[in-house]
């Protein structure tokens, strides 16, 4: 069964996004999507035909990772936007956590937000570790490496140049500020909610 790219034209006109940008980013995720079907597709084929042990089959497999990371970090980081941004209520569990976790919510969103800030391409990702009851803002570095085993993660951002040169440039900083005024909080709290069942 292939996997279908989702529509996320929903946030074409969120300010700090030009639709030239967020289109092009869309198409980018499509990719994504195809070559997830593509090497599903050719992994199965190499595999009925006996050749799993070949060198090719290896370098598929490897890749399936980078292909498929790269479809749902995407689909992750586009639901948890939405157009002019849907802030956090403080009574919400996440935002106790957040602030018991980190002495406050300024100190978490500060430490994400220079987490996105360093040198490098790759993602943030707010993870929620249900075996130790706690949160984690990490740096991983490729779609297929970093990411922390058995955590959810709860909010994602892309700073890949893909999804900000376009627009800022270099100017990193700028668009992290647009990217926080984008957050819909509510699919955060939603992903943190259903991580803790």
């Amino acid at each position: 069964m292939a996997y279908e790219a989702q529509n996320f034209e929903r946030l074409i006109g969120t300010p700090g996004f030009s639709e030239q940008l967020l289109k092009n980013h869309f198409t980018l995720y499509q990719g994504y999507v195809a070559n997830t079907n593509k090497l599903g597709d050719l992994l199965l084929a190499m595999n009925r035909d006996g050749k799993s042990a070949t060198p090719e089959y290896a370098e598929l497999k490897r890749r399936f990772g980078w292909e498929f990371n790269g479809m749902r970090l995407h689909e992750l980081y586009f639901g948890n936007m939405a157009n002019g941004g849907k802030g956090i209520i403080q009574q919400a569990l996440l935002y106790s956590f957040i602030t018991n976790q980190f002495g406050s919510f300024n100190q978490w969103e500060a430490d994400f937000k220079a987490t996105g800030a360093l040198r490098g391409i790759g993602w943030v990702v707010l993870y929620y570790d249900h075996t130790g009851k706690r949160l984690f803002n990490t740096w991983v570095n490729e779609h297929d490496v970093g990411h922390l085993s058995g955590c959810v993660p709860l909010l994602i951002m892309d700073v890949f140049e893909h999804a900000f040169m376009l627009d800022y440039g270099l100017k990193r900083v700028d668009y992290i500020a647009a990217f926080f005024k984008a957050i819909d909080w509510d699919a955060v709290a939603g992903r943190f909610e259903a991580a803790r069942r």
